[in-house]
């Protein structure tokens, strides 16, 4: 266009002509054309679009996921995919969540701390939905927005994922189900046989065809959105929350029997959880992703009274060798079907030509998970769960849990495991791939929290950021740019366990316990030396933070209630 307007109003026979209308509807013209040409989001009210340059974004959530298990830190189980993407991106070791699936969710979607996330997006509530969702304020920007997988933050109109900015959705309501068919409720030994709530839009899903499988079906949804979104000239958010590795241990047979005498070689029945974690972190130290000197936890003490406070060696006294070894084959054929279905969708970016204008996250909602539905291991409950498990762990008519030995292995090197605010309760992988952006194949060692998500993305898509969300706004980090505030501080409360992380020190209170800890972060995350004594103002200064932090925490969801 440019070169044919050049033609016409340079020409000799035109420039003779010295016509001054004519040159003013050239010179118009030439102005009109590179309005055109000019990098620009959608012309409202124009009459005419052009393509938004905004990044599209794909975020990937795994559920229950240990901090390495994928081989990209540190894992055996085969994981191409992931570490491709982690090859052409960078690797995150200092990602926090919320310990919990819901308390995660809740952040991601309302930038707000876990409480008043879930008060003010209705999970706990239905009357109360005051917040702006990350999916209402990307759908106010102008993005195409759909959620694919798990969204158990709301299942009753006005909180479920249509109701709060999603223009698609198809998944699960609820936190856990059947991977084979949805429909069948829980075992009355877990949630009392709970029925699991599961939908397309404002449709609940009651039938599931023959080979269904929960993994396979999310990702033929997102692909389909891809494809679908890709026509548009509106960028799109795509959200896949997968439900796997969660249990039950489900997997289809083919993925078990690659993965069959995996872990045969990992010793006795006692010692194998051990060696498993020495091998994973032999493998992060060769990779860069962890410090030598910090060495590797120890295992959990177990014995207090919470219910997540295992007793290790009673659980592997108690177990059968062969069962146990297939727990693990069986999760790690879920973790490798996810890859499998992760792999598809970056597979349709790169179809759909949108991969190089696609930001990929990847993330896990919380660090490897060691529930079981009692922590007496010689209750009725366990007793029942052995009983209604005839056959070996992974198909429809099981209901098995990977269990706490080799749910603390997962998380290698950290210390204990999901629902705890040490470090294997809440950190976990994050891989992010911005083409064009970073530099491809880097380790970035900045600290993010979940929390950061919201204000983040809508900073990337040039959003509006509601007033009152509490995450830092991250872009400089997803970047791999210098951060500006390397001593931002992060606050946790969960199920009675406390934690502050402010720059390279963290104190942590643990369910049951009445002393703080103290731990920097810097040459001991694996939490092995408490250094409470030894730097006792520096633990009154994170304490005073913390008790400020929850006293006004708790006064803002209190309000929230009483609306």
């Amino acid at each position: 266009m440019k070169f044919f307007l050049k033609r016409i109003f340079f020409s000799k026979e035109n420039i003779h002509k010295g016509g001054r209308a004519y040159v003013l509807i050239l010179f118009g013209m030439m102005l009109f054309a590179g309005f055109l040409s000019c990098d620009s989001k959608k012309n409202v009210g124009t009459g005419m679009e052009v393509m938004d340059e905004r990044p599209n974004i794909v975020f990937i959530i795994a559920d229950d996921l240990g901090f390495s298990d994928i081989g990209a830190y540190g894992g055996e189980i085969p994981t191409p995919n992931l570490d491709k993407l982690a090859d052409s991106g960078t690797k995150y070791t200092q990602f926090y969540n919320n310990a919990v699936c819901v308390p995660t969710r809740a952040s991601i979607y309302t930038g707000y701390y876990p409480a008043e996330g879930m008060k003010r997006i209705g999970s706990q509530d239905p009357n109360v939905h005051n917040v702006v969702t990350l999916g209402e304020g990307l759908k106010k920007a102008g993005y195409n927005t759909s959620l694919t997988g798990k969204w158990h933050i709301g299942h009753k109109k006005p909180n479920r994922p249509i109701d709060r900015g999603f223009d698609e959705f198809y998944g699960m309501l609820d936190g856990a189900s059947n991977y084979f068919d949805p429909s069948m409720r829980d075992p009355e030994f877990y949630h009392d046989g709970r029925y699991r709530r599961f939908a397309h839009n404002d449709s609940m899903v009651t039938s599931f065809p023959e080979k269904y499988y929960t993994t396979d079906a999310f990702t033929e949804h997102a692909v389909g959105m891809i494809e679908k979104f890709s026509k548009s000239k509106a960028p799109f958010f795509i959200n896949v929350a997968y439900n796997a590795p969660h249990f039950p241990m489900q997997a289809k047979e083919e993925d078990i029997e690659r993965q069959v005498g995996k872990y045969d070689h990992l010793g006795n029945h006692k010692e194998r959880y051990l060696q498993l974690r020495k091998e994973r972190f032999q493998r992060q130290l060769e990779i860069g992703l962890i410090e030598p000197e910090w060495g590797l936890s120890e295992k959990p003490e177990g014995g207090g009274s919470w219910r997540y406070d295992y007793d290790i060696d009673k659980w592997i006294q108690g177990q059968d060798s062969i069962r146990e070894l297939r727990r693990m084959e069986v999760y790690a054929a879920m973790v490798s079907s996810m890859d499998t279905g992760i792999g598809r969708i970056l597979k349709a970016l790169e179809d759909n030509n949108v991969a190089d204008n696609t930001l990929v996250i990847f993330i896990s909602d919380n660090g490897g998970c060691s529930t079981v539905p009692s922590p007496d291991f010689n209750s009725e409950k366990m007793t029942e769960m052995k009983k209604y498990n005839q056959s070996l762990p992974g198909g429809k008519d099981t209901y098995e849990f990977l269990g706490p030995a080799w749910g603390w292995a997962i998380n290698t090197p950290f210390r204990r495991h999901k629902a705890w605010v040490y470090e294997g309760g809440i950190a976990s992988p994050m891989i992010v791939k911005w083409p064009h952006k970073q530099k491809e194949g880097a380790i970035n060692r900045d600290v993010i929290h979940v929390v950061d998500f919201a204000p983040t993305l809508m900073d990337i898509t040039h959003g509006a950021i509601p007033k009152g969300w509490q995450g830092n706004i991250m872009t400089q980090t997803i970047k791999n740019e210098v951060v500006t505030n390397p001593e931002r501080t992060y606050y946790w409360n969960i199920n009675d366990n406390k934690a502050i992380r402010k720059g390279k020190w963290k104190l942590v209170m643990a369910n049951g316990k009445d002393q703080w800890e103290l731990y920097d972060m810097e040459v001991d995350r694996t939490e092995t030396n408490d250094l409470a004594t030894s730097y006792s103002e520096k633990v009154e200064e994170l304490k005073g933070l913390w008790q400020e932090w929850d006293k006004n925490y708790k006064e803002s969801v209190s309000a929230i209630e009483s609306r």
